[in-house]
């Protein structure tokens, strides 16, 4: 699996606003990685879906601090 091509796709759904197709292919890859016994790659989706959620967290949370 390309993960880095992977990223960038799901890159350009977060950019777009996007984020349910963006959370989607993660998530799609994170469960691809685990069939293969990749647990590396494993590792690298869930760092994408952390950096997705943190998007949508800036974009729609609550700003008070």
């Amino acid at each position: 699996m390309d993960i880095e091509f992977e990223a960038k796709e799901i890159q350009r759904f977060v950019q777009q606003g996007n984020y349910h197709a963006a959370y989607n292919i993660a998530l799609s890859g994170l469960n691809a990685c685990r069939q293969n016994n990749d647990q590396e790659g494993v590792d690298q989706f869930i760092n994408i879906i952390k950096g997705v959620v943190d998007s949508l967290a800036a974009e729609f949370g609550s700003q008070s601090n």
